[in-house]
């Protein structure tokens, strides 16, 4: 019990430290990989039947899909930012599917959407990232 609590421990310092130094653009990649990292537990939850750990999960899941959408700027994304809000309206949907129906194909098909999503992010050039951190702090 004590390795876990101190496991735990752990991962809470090592999480806040890696959101603490983080750029705006790893801040989205460290949502997307909340992301990821609830799905796979909501899986695991559903493989067991575990109803309170799956909709703890699937919950979480929506909530920072959500957060994601809330960050779009359509002025500077334009199309892509409204093809991005339709896309996490369309995850979160069908998370909630998922949920209803402990349907682990669901998740799966989020997870890959969501890996796509994180995939092209995170292939973002530096001098990329750098300009767009610059026109949102002039905002």
């Amino acid at each position: 019990m004590a390795i876990n609590s101190a496991a735990q421990k752990y991962r809470s310092v090592y999480n806040t430290s890696a959101v603490t130094d983080a750029s705006p653009h790893q801040l989205i990649s460290l949502l997307f990989g909340g992301v990821l990292d609830n799905l796979s537990a909501a899986k695991g939850a559903i493989e067991q039947n575990n109803v309170a750990l799956k909709g703890e999960k699937l919950g979480r899941a929506i909530e920072i899909v959500d957060n994601l959408r809330s960050v779009l700027n359509t002025d500077i994304g334009g199309e892509v930012a409204d093809n991005l809000a339709a896309l996490y309206d369309y995850m979160e949907s069908r998370l909630l599917t998922a949920n209803i129906d402990s349907d682990e194909g669901i998740v799966d098909e989020v997870a890959l959407l969501m890996k796509e999503i994180k995939l092209g992010w995170d292939a973002i050039p530096e001098e990329e990232r750098l300009h767009s951190a610059a026109n949102s702090e002039q905002r």
